[in-house]
């Protein structure tokens, strides 16, 4: 399992609940096509963080890179609907970051580990 991590920051006039529901459809229309196993997404709470963190996290978990792999290449598809979906969420985001994680260790790491 891979795990695509968004923290994101809204546009000011961006209301947070209509990002909600673009980025519902936007995964939901790629987990209908068996591009993503899940995701979720998460607000700050009682602006308990550092500055550095983002007002949202967004998390889109992989069986593996080739699944990632395909859910860019439907992004990278010259299709309405993809367009639509895709551009409802990033018309409203002013700033993100991204990061690809993974469980560690994960098993081949730890069958390695084991063998010393």
């Amino acid at each position: 399992m891979n795990l695509y991590h968004c923290a994101i920051d809204l546009k000011h006039e961006a209301k947070a609940l209509a990002f909600a529901a673009a980025v519902d459809h936007w995964m939901g229309y790629l987990r209908t096509r068996g591009v993503i196993r899940s995701w979720r997404l998460m607000r700050r709470k009682l602006n308990l963080a550092a500055d550095s963190c983002r007002d949202f996290l967004l998390e889109i978990e992989f069986d593996d890179m080739t699944q990632l792999d395909r859910a860019f290449r439907v992004l990278g598809e010259h299709d309405e609907e993809v367009e639509r979906l895709y551009g409802a969420v990033s018309a409203l985001i002013a700033r993100s970051e991204f990061g690809l994680y993974r469980p560690f260790p994960d098993p081949e790491r730890a069958e390695r580990m084991a063998l010393l």
